[in-house]
């Protein structure tokens, strides 16, 4: 790839991604039958839907967002029936300059305040780490090296959730429903990639994972967007086994690019003893993971 996303062609296969999975009954109108061309609706079924005119839906879909309007764009999402992260997506491909507010890719890192870093540390028991724009790992605690590994070992572009997941084997071992996890990390992506389309950092992880990696192509080509801010993930530890965590990750209101995210065992669990012997094995627990 080159220095940026193309942003014309982002919005195009978005939308008739989106388009393709709406069948005619969905949203009801008739079907007529087997003998449809396309998959999903079709582009004066969608226009109609949305209250706008079959040239006007066409240009937007053909990667032309140049004027068009919030309300155009609401009543698009409604017809399409995006979710409300699809929805921001939407409006960031369309409308991109309302929406960056900092050179993009300027920073070779971004930086983590001192007092955040200061409050990882004094988290002993609670694995949890500091994430960034283009899925890069910041900062962490001992515990979250203890869970998945010593992050400090390895180059700081390679610190980064995409890359693990997709490029090193150890966490499609680690993740037990690593399918899911893939999803969510090229899902992060996608939404990174609608706010900063102009980013040559994130240019070049996609084409890299692109080419390296097929299950991330794939997932790629969905165009599927989705926010996940807490949830339940099984893993397979080597040392401690199988754990059922629950994560928490919470924007800073300082900058909302970075995220503070944390994972914790039900009390009184399995996971929560699995959790209470990785933390007393320390370094050696983070050894355990070949990086």
């Amino acid at each position: 790839m080159d220095g940026q996303l193309d942003r014309r062609a982002e919005l195009s296969e978005f939308l008739r991604t989106r388009r393709a999975r709406l069948k005619p009954e969905d949203v009801g109108l008739p079907s007529f039958g087997r003998h449809r061309r396309v998959p999903g609706l079709r582009r004066e079924e969608l226009a109609q839907l949305a209250g706008v005119s079959v040239a006007y839906y066409t240009r937007l879909e053909q990667g032309n967002g140049r004027n068009v309007s919030a309300e155009v764009l609401d009543a698009i999402a409604r017809a399409l029936r995006l979710s409300g992260a699809e929805q921001a997506h939407l409006t960031h491909l369309a409308k991109p300059q309302q929406q960056r507010r900092r050179a993009a890719g300027a920073r070779a890192q971004q930086p983590v305040r001192v007092a955040l870093l200061q409050l990882l540390e004094s988290i002993e028991t609670v694995p949890a780490y500091v994430t960034g724009r283009r899925s890069e790992i910041l900062a962490w605690n001992r515990m979250a090296a203890a869970l998945f590994g010593d992050w400090g070992a390895l180059p700081a572009e390679e610190r980064n959730w995409a890359r693990l997941v997709f490029l090193n084997p150890d966490y499609r071992d680690l993740f037990v429903d690593w399918d899911q996890k893939a999803s969510d990390m090229v899902s992060f992506l996608r939404m990174d990639a609608g706010r900063h389309p102009d980013d040559p950092r994130l240019s070049a992880l996609v084409g890299e994972l692109s080419v390296k990696s097929e299950e991330f192509r794939r997932r790629w080509a969905t165009h599927d967007v989705k926010e996940k801010s807490y949830g339940v993930k099984r893993m397979r530890h080597p040392l401690v086994g199988d754990l059922t965590l629950s994560f928490e990750t919470f924007r800073l209101v300082d900058d909302d690019e970075q995220a503070f995210v944390t994972y914790h065992a039900e009390p009184g669990s399995p996971s929560a003893e699995a959790l209470r012997l990785l933390a007393s094995w320390g370094s050696d627990a983070a050894a355990s993971l070949p990086m």
